[in-house]
């Protein structure tokens, strides 16, 4: 690990000037690259307090051994010079979107004597029309197929084709009218190419002129009388339609742009492009990065945009649609790029909103799926769980993993989560649920405390129960819900019959205390305990005043990342919907054995709360399925309570009656 003042810059010698810098390490190797509007301020920032570093950048100056600088004329050749230099050294420490695979696109070879169209991948060629890309080829073949009955232009490979010319007879699509069969003269060179035009022309969106010739040549045969011809043309249109169908108008007036989004979260990104030519979306793609760099998410927009368009081979469209703003260098540099001016901006309102907040669902479930795929892998999750077991020194791996999270919304409705994870795969049907009942208000130390302490008091009397130890005394407040019986009769296991090897808590060292407090209290010492916490992904340990800190690439704190998420969204589900319930109770959800169904009944025979409360005993009992008992209790229940206060118009002085309630 190197000194960054051993190779830091003699004061001065640093311009002043735009430029790209190369940070190398001691084997020369380029580790990171970056870009500056003044190299001065950017690279003096570098050299400062390591402590004040963010931790990922701590870890790259301490990794290099020098730095170097190349002087630009301009912020966007400073941009250029800086996507060259990443795709020439790969390095390390710079944000590389994976998954950058070549994506299928419909082609039209518009520079052949006979124009072909074909799926292809890669760079683009000169002459070539493409629409696209596409997430599938198969996606392209359906549209092509129903596309190639009204323009039937040649599909075949050019060994394919010469065959053809050779033997004087053409293939099965020629016979079956979705190929005009030049190669064997039934069309002239020009009119093939005529053809291919008019297939590109309907694939760039123009297509409601061409459906009214059809209609209008369809109209024209069946008043002739030419039925056949009618019908083909009939069908002609459907097919037509169908494959319009698959490409459904999204944004009115032809646009033409790219909407990129982005769902991210400490370690890693992923993002979504949709193409949109001509209203309709044409393509769509996908990246995933780690965030080796500190960065937020106006830079992972400019090193997308800079992986999308860099290479030239993707098209600069008119509009660029992004969640957040990169420098106005970015803006400049597509505007080069294009050759003309380029809207490049985060949309606010409307049709465009909309579909960016869909490109974001996208984004947001490409990330989820990512990190599915990852653990799912049996191999990653051992090397996980291997990890895990060296850093935090556990005497064997943790093959069930217990997870503690708090939510509430300021003080109210507090309630706790628990999640298991098995051999690294979540256990969805141990997962756990709590309501903080130990006191009232904001306190998450204090309620992890309780939370644990619900829990391994009820793994103790399930163990009693087995006979393997006897339960210390231990108090009875914040005992588990009594909703929560032992099911072992059912021959179903107990719900806290096993205990986990590794305890994680969502939070650092305090919350880490107060489950250690909670452990030592009920005398468990057998069970490995750490917390995670969130803003910089510290491991915290109990009793210990420095975090372990895991690899930012460790399969394990990948692992472990994975399962405080899983709690916190368990429990902010679990907090959203007692909030829900509790905003929208009403005087009848508490009346005990009235279920949803009945109290629906007798809302809809009295039409108001208003009506309901006045009913007598007998009335209540002529609603379905409300018996007398019943109808005593929901009697009972009205008159006990005191009805809402008079709702009273200020200006009038009118009395408002509730009866709509």
């Amino acid at each position: 690990m190197a000194d960054p003042s051993t190779y830091r810059p003699a004061p001065g010698a640093i311009p002043l000037s735009p430029g790209v810098y190369k940070f190398r390490d001691a084997h020369g190797r380029v580790i990171y690259v970056g870009k500056a509007k003044s190299l001065r301020p950017r690279l003096s920032s570098y050299f400062q307090d390591i402590a004040g570093l963010h931790p990922r950048t701590a870890t790259m100056v301490t990794t290099a051994a020098s730095v170097e600088w190349t002087v630009v004329g301009t912020e966007v050749e400073a941009l250029q010079l800086e996507y060259t230099w990443i795709k020439e050294f790969d390095p390390r420490f710079n944000v590389k979107y994976r998954d950058d695979k070549s994506y299928p696109e419909l082609a039209v070879t518009l520079n052949e004597e006979f124009p072909r169209v074909q799926v292809m991948r890669g760079a683009h060629k000169k002459g070539v029309r493409y629409f696209g890309p596409y997430g599938h080829a198969w996606a392209i073949r359906e549209t092509v197929d129903l596309l190639l009955r009204v323009f039937p232009v040649r599909t075949c490979s050019n060994g394919v084709f010469k065959r053809a010319q050779q033997v004087g007879r053409p293939c099965l699509l020629g016979y079956i009218g979705k190929c005009a069969a030049p190669c064997v003269g039934k069309v002239t060179a020009a009119e093939h190419h005529a053809l291919a035009e008019e297939f590109c022309e309907f694939m760039a969106g123009r297509t409601g002129g061409y459906l009214r010739r059809l209609e209008q040549q369809m109209q024209q045969a069946a008043a002739d009388l030419e039925y056949e011809k009618a019908a083909r043309l009939r069908d002609d249109i459907e097919a037509l339609k169908r494959a319009m169908e698959k490409n459904a108008v999204v944004l009115g007036d032809g646009t033409d742009a790219d909407l990129l989004a982005l769902a991210e979260d400490e370690l890693e990104a992923a993002v979504q492009i949709f193409h949109v030519r001509g209203g309709r979306v044409r393509g769509q793609r996908g990246w995933v990065t780690d965030k080796v760099e500190d960065v937020d998410t106006a830079a992972l927009v400019e090193h997308a945009l800079q992986q999308l368009y860099g290479s030239g081979t993707e098209p600069v469209p008119r509009e660029v649609l992004v969640p957040a703003l990169p420098g106005p260098a970015v803006h400049e540099w597509l505007g080069g790029l294009r050759g003309a001016q380029v809207d490049l901006r985060v949309p606010q309102r409307g049709d465009k909103k909309d579909l960016m907040a869909t490109v974001h669902r996208n984004a947001l479930q490409a990330l989820a799926l990512h990190k599915t795929k990852r653990a799912s892998d049996l191999t990653t999750r051992s090397r996980a769980l291997q990890e895990i077991a060296d850093a935090l020194e556990l005497d064997s791996v943790p093959l069930r993993i217990e997870c503690f999270d708090i939510s509430h919304l300021q003080g109210e409705d507090v309630v706790a989560s628990m999640v298991v994870f098995e051999d690294g795969l979540a256990r969805k049907s141990e997962y756990r649920r709590f309501q903080i009942k130990g006191f009232s208000g904001q306190d998450d130390v204090r309620s992890m405390h309780e939370v644990i302490g619900r829990r391994f008091r009820r793994y103790l009397q399930e163990r009693e129960q087995t006979g393997e130890w006897a339960v210390p005394e231990v108090s009875e407040d914040g005992e588990a819900p009594a909703g929560e019986a032992l099911t072992d009769e059912t021959g179903r296991p107990r719900r806290f019959a096993y205990p986990p090897q590794l305890l994680v808590v969502d939070g650092g060292q305090p919350q880490v205390a107060a489950a250690r407090r909670a452990l030592d209290e009920l005398g468990i010492d057998d069970v490995a305990l750490c917390g995670l916490a969130k803003r910089l992904e510290e491991v915290w340990l109990p009793g210990q005043d420095d975090p372990v800190v895991l690899p930012r690439t460790s399969e394990g704190l990948y692992l472990l990342q994975r399962v405080r998420d899983e709690a916190h969204r368990f429990a902010i589900g679990y907090q959203r919907a007692k909030r829900s319930k509790r905003l929208t109770a009403g005087e009848l959800d508490s009346v005990p054995g009235l279920g949803e169904t009945r109290r629906q009944a007798l809302l809809k025979h009295f039409g108001s709360l208003k009506k309901l409360r006045t009913a007598t005993v007998d009335e209540l009992c002529e609603v379905p399925g409300i018996g007398r008992r019943t109808a005593e209790t929901v009697a009972a229940a009205l008159a006990s309570r005191t009805p809402a206060a008079l709702a009273v118009n200020t200006a009038t002085g009118e009395i408002i009656d509730d009866g709509a309630e």
